[in-house]
């Protein structure tokens, strides 16, 4: 099933200001020695760079940094969690804090592969596909994807590499011959794994969505200020099926292997493949639910098309504890 908007890419898209590269290594080393001559190439043309990668890359990169330059500028993507849909907001801050300075940008950016669920790995690899689409009209800048070849199978690795429009290897920057420029292929969602609660909803109804949930939750440990974000994401999400969804929609809820896991199905369609994963407008009061939720949320799958409507399913991680 493919989104609704998430299109095929424009020649204006293909011809945005970033340059999207893959960068496939193995082992530290080979991690470093492409860090490193991508770091030394953007100093030597007075660009600033922007590092976001995992913390153990992060320290061997900065014990192999010959020295401290204040053009290197190291980011902490930790306190995003494991949600890939606000990584793209987190570089249009970045790269559009640098620009205004008058600087031209570089980016090191490596999410981090390893450990993924299925379900994550895919909102990942969206992600990766929404680069194209998130900086068509940006500034020009350059990232660099790092992608640990021994963390992901081969199949994943084609996937991601048809994201990105150029290649890094052996020492080469040049065109990526695989990638396309067509609608990503989503991955169906999981049906739900055990047994579930299932309400439905319609105008007048916000309340009781917010008992179905809090109910179901009590049991697994969810409660305090973590499930009153929760019970902020699913009163958006509610919302989001009564005024763009038909008036009504389906809710339903379990838990499965220490994730809480809230399903909104409706019969609207989204349009929009940015939905919920760009800054909102701070004059504007429309598009701020989806971001909300994205950043109250561990994870968020969205599925929407003409005749099949809109799924979101909103995880939130329980304590182990």
């Amino acid at each position: 099933m493919d989104v609704a908007g998430t299109h095929t890419l424009t020649r204006a898209a293909k011809a945005s200001g970033l340059r999207h590269e893959l960068y496939p290594y193995s082992g530290e080393a080979q991690f470093l020695s492409g860090a490193l001559s991508f770091i030394e190439d953007a100093l030597a043309a007075d660009e600033v760079v922007l590092v976001s990668v995992p913390e153990r890359r992060e320290r061997a990169l900065r014990a192999a940094l010959p020295a401290p330059d204040p053009r290197v500028v190291f980011m902490d993507t930790s306190g995003l969690g494991r949600n890939p849909a606000r990584l793209i907001p987190a570089w249009q801050r970045w790269t559009a804090e640098w620009a205004g300075k008058g600087r031209p940008v570089r980016g090191i950016g490596e999410a981090g592969w390893e450990g993924r669920s299925a379900a994550e790995t895919t909102e990942l690899r969206y992600h990766e596909w929404l680069l194209n689409v998130a900086f068509t009209a940006s500034p020009a800048w350059w990232l660099l994807c790092p992608c640990d070849t021994a963390a992901i199978g081969a199949g994943t690795l084609r996937e991601i590499a048809r994201c990105h429009p150029f290649m890094f290897q052996e020492g080469v920057h040049r065109g990526y011959a695989a990638y396309t420029a067509e609608p990503f292929a989503w991955d169906e969602l999981e049906p739900a794994p055990g047994p579930f609660e299932e309400f439905s909803y319609g105008r007048g109804d916000l309340a009781a969505v917010r008992d179905v949930v809090a109910t179901r939750a009590a049991p697994h440990g969810l409660r305090g200020e973590r499930l009153r974000e929760t019970l902020v994401a699913v009163t958006e999400a509610a919302t989001n099926s009564v005024v763009h969804g038909g008036g009504h929609g389906t809710l339903r809820v379990w838990a499965w292997r220490g994730t809480f896991v809230c399903e909104f199905r409706d019969e609207g369609v989204m349009t929009d493949p940015m939905a919920g994963r760009r800054l909102p407008e701070a004059r504007s009061l429309g598009g701020r639910g989806l971001w909300l939720i994205h950043q109250l949320c561990d994870l968020v799958q969205i599925r929407s098309a003409p005749g099949a409507g809109t799924v979101v399913r909103l995880h939130i991680d329980l304590d182990p504890s």
